[in-house]
């Protein structure tokens, strides 16, 4: 991890510049990838499982049997914890939803807002080199609160065929309705265009890697939203000389274990402990599993030493990071002046991983500096709002004049006529 001091203002940009996928050349790959999937269906699904996944499936929906033994392969302790999350994303999220609000805007005239689920949501789960599990709680717990009839799952078979328990039982307990053994681009595009197993969804949530996420672009453009780009996962940390070097460690080195192209950035003070950090992240990584990845990561990542808490804030918000952590004294005020983040996690004893699991927060968050315009994923994400208006006679005769005036000065004489006509 490198350590750059005082850099100047001219210089930040290209300390906190994101890597650029070559879109051109994913796109190559994955376009044929939708097209075969969009034409051919489920024997193009089975076909890319064991070309990609390596292996060879007899169908591609889980069986009720399969759900049904999820629960009995995973340990008390687990299922324990998944159900705990389960309940604070739930309680987290319910706040979210609010009742509808009727405003009169005029006497007689009655104007609300209503929100109401998308009919059926497609989520993505990646397998690769871990079950995210808790992903399947993050997306279908605030799915199901919306009032989302349909969740179909699709998620990658291991080599042996089947699901993780894990996920399977993550969805059980999430109110999944399908759930489908698919993973990346080929996925994607099953629930864009439906397959003879899979249905087509109204809108496509879920991390992944380049090609998913290069998949659901193409998927936006054939006219199925998604829930946000996406790019590598990545935390940024403010510290300051009350901040503890073990915990500053382990929080950097718990999004560099996510993969080589994870993103991890430090932003310190000069009176924070950075040999004792050095240290700290030599030892920790020494005992990791996935030290290969997290400390590919972390060769790419950079410890940027500034005095003035004013360009500290400047540069955090300017760098727009999916996880910021406060390590500071004053950390609830320094947290007010952040205006671009995905999710803030203040003082020293709100890890990332927190939010991660099992705080209630979603983790599925803007990356790629997208948190400068684009919100975590949330109840919202799940509905429609769908406005409604009702006018009594009374209310009509009151908006009448107003109506009429502003249609015929646009030379909109059908549209003053509608009102006209009720008089």
């Amino acid at each position: 991890m490198k350590t750059v001091i005082e850099p100047k203002k001219q210089e930040w940009a290209s300390l906190i510049k994101r890597p650029v996928m070559n879109l051109s050349e994913i796109y190559a790959r994955v376009q044929p990838v939708m097209q075969a999937v969009q034409q051919e269906g489920d024997a193009a699904l089975l076909r890319f499982t064991a070309q990609f996944d390596g292996v060879a499936l007899q169908q591609i929906a889980v069986s009720e049997k399969e759900k049904a033994q999820a629960a009995g392969m995973l340990s008390n302790e687990l299922k324990a914890a998944i159900e705990q999350a389960a309940a604070n994303i739930r309680f987290f999220h319910s706040k979210q939803l609010t009742p509808a609000e009727v405003v009169e805007t005029m006497p007689g005239v009655r104007c609300w807002r209503k929100s109401v689920g998308i009919e059926r949501v497609g989520i993505y789960v990646p397998g690769g080199t871990a079950p995210l599990f808790s992903t399947v709680l993050m997306l279908a717990v605030p799915a199901q609160l919306a009032g989302c009839k349909e969740i179909v799952l699709c998620t990658p078979p291991q080599k042996d065929g089947t699901v993780h328990p894990a996920v399977l039982y993550s969805a059980q307990v999430a109110g999944v309705t399908q759930i489908f053994k698919a993973g990346g681009a080929q996925a994607i595009a099953a629930m864009t265009y439906g397959t003879e197993s899979i249905p087509a969804v109204s809108k496509i949530f879920g991390p992944g890697n380049q090609y998913v996420t290069a998949a659901k672009m193409l998927a936006q453009q054939a006219g199925i939203p998604i829930d946000m780009p996406a790019g590598p996962s990545e935390v940024c940390v403010m510290a300051d000389e009350s901040a503890n070097p073990t915990y500053v460690a382990a929080d950097l080195l718990s999004q560099a274990e996510h993969g080589a192209d994870s993103q991890v950035l430090l932003v310190a003070t000069p009176d924070f402990n950075m040999p004792a950090l050095q240290a700290e992240l030599a030892e920790q990584l020494s005992r990791l599993p996935r030290n290969a990845m997290a400390s590919a990561a972390l060769e790419n990542s950079t410890a940027v030493v500034l005095e003035n808490i004013d360009d500290m804030l400047a540069l955090v918000n300017d760098y727009a990071a999916e996880h910021l952590i406060i390590s500071m004294n004053n950390a609830t005020a320094i947290a007010e002046q952040i205006v671009n983040a995905g999710s803030v996690f203040i003082g020293h004893l709100s890890p990332e991983s927190v939010g991660d699991y099992a705080s209630g927060t979603n983790h599925t968050l803007p990356t790629n500096g997208y948190a400068r315009m684009y919100s975590g994923v949330s109840v919202d994400s799940f509905v429609k709002k769908i406005t409604y208006q009702q006018l009594t006679p009374e209310g009509l005769q009151a908006i009448a004049p107003t109506v009429i005036a502003m249609a015929e000065a646009e030379g909109l004489e059908a549209h003053a006529n509608a009102v006209r006509v009720r008089m």
